[in-house]
């Protein structure tokens, strides 16, 4: 099957040696040549411009710069879709200290069913030997994830209000209301070369919390909205006193109550809520491992982001939640594929284990080891 072909579109703003290191990785991956990659930089309006930055790496593969006048944030990524040529068919987005360790990942994208709107990637951080936080089994992260040109640019991209943190989330809706889906792909392994440091936490929280309220507001079934709506304030409460940011937690709460009556409401259908929030993938893998082997009793452990979908399922399937010495099952509490996957690895040992994701699943009967080290 032919490979399709494929254009890169990270933004950046003023982290040259990053971008550099990007473009170094992405050039060293010389399958290339026989796809026709190219490569579109979105320049945030850095103070030095992308384009004299990058001369340092030679260009195989063919470049655009797109030079911003103003911080355009994860919108700037809608830019470099537009500026891709017609025959590109995946964009590869990625951040400027993200890219994928081989192409082993592109005959995966030809042979997707054209219902697939987008293929997320295994994204690691090789800095703190672990994976990448956030996203849910049908809602990508940004810095690894391919999306078909024409169902991007048909949904309208990213949308600008967002700045960053969630947009990926609004966008995902979008793709599920067009009656697409979103799938996870192993073979597709990025590395992120994430920096912990230089990161204000207030600004953070501040779009968190009103970011995540403006995606339950748009999407959430009537039914579900309010209780949504208090479990992103819980969930980022709790994050801004764990990271001494309730100033920005505060500010984002405010600018969330101003902001809420004017999102357009497109509430999804119970059952496609459900895969969004990752209860129906929750609900699939607990029931195969209910019939599988009958357990009565299991403990929550490593608790993330949607904790209490996996909670729901269980009780649903009669399960009683009890502390951990006494669990017949041990079940990776978040619906995050990231810390689901290094969670259930590292106690992989441990014969009760049971991530509630068949994908995690299924990567944990395959993999002996934490492939963290790969």
């Amino acid at each position: 099957m032919k490979a399709p072909r494929i254009a890169y579109v990270l933004p950046t703003r003023d982290r040259a040696d990053r971008l550099l290191h990007t473009l170094a990785q992405l050039e060293s991956l010389h399958a290339h040549d026989a796809h026709g990659a190219q490569v579109i930089i979105v320049d945030n309006a850095s103070t030095i411009a992308a384009s004299r930055v990058a001369g340092e790496v030679p260009a195989r593969l063919p470049r655009v710069f797109l030079r911003q006048e103003q911080n355009l944030g994860a919108a700037a990524r809608n830019l470099g879709v537009q500026a891709a040529d017609r025959s590109v068919e995946w964009i590869i987005m990625l951040d400027d200290d993200s890219a994928p360790r081989s192409l082993d990942f592109l005959p995966r994208l030809a042979a997707q069913p054209a219902d697939v709107a987008a293929v997320m990637a295994d994204i690691f951080l090789p800095r703190f030997r672990t994976r990448e936080a956030g996203g849910l089994p049908e809602v990508f992260i940004g810095c690894g994830v391919a999306i078909r040109r024409d169902v991007f640019l048909h949904a309208g991209g990213y949308d600008h209000a967002f700045n960053y943190y969630a947009e990926e989330y609004d966008l995902a809706a979008k793709l599920m209301l067009n009656g697409l889906r979103i799938v996870f792909e192993p073979a597709f392994v990025v590395d992120h070369l994430k920096d912990a440091g230089n990161r204000d936490m207030n600004t953070i929280l501040a779009r968190l919390v009103r970011n995540n309220g403006w995606v339950m507001q748009r999407y959430a079934p009537a039914i579900e909205r309010r209780a949504e709506l208090r479990e992103v304030r819980s969930r980022y409460r709790a994050i801004a006193r764990k990271e001494d940011a309730m100033r920005g937690f505060a500010e984002g709460l405010v600018e969330l109550r101003r902001t809420i009556r004017g999102q357009i409401r497109r509430p999804m259908r119970r059952a496609m809520f459900d895969r969004f929030t990752g209860l129906a993938a929750a609900r699939d893998a607990l029931d195969a491992a209910h019939r599988t082997s009958r357990f009565s009793s299991a403990a929550l452990v490593a608790p993330g982001k949607n904790a209490g979908v996996v909670r729901r399922a269980l009780e649903e399937l009669g399960v009683s939640i009890v502390d951990e010495p006494r669990a017949e099952r041990l079940v990776v509490a978040t619906m995050s594929p990231g810390p689901m996957l290094d969670a259930a690895f590292a106690r992989a040992s441990d014969p009760r284990v049971l991530p509630p994701w068949l994908i995690a699943s299924s990567m944990l009967a395959r993999r002996s080891g934490d492939p963290i080290a790969a």
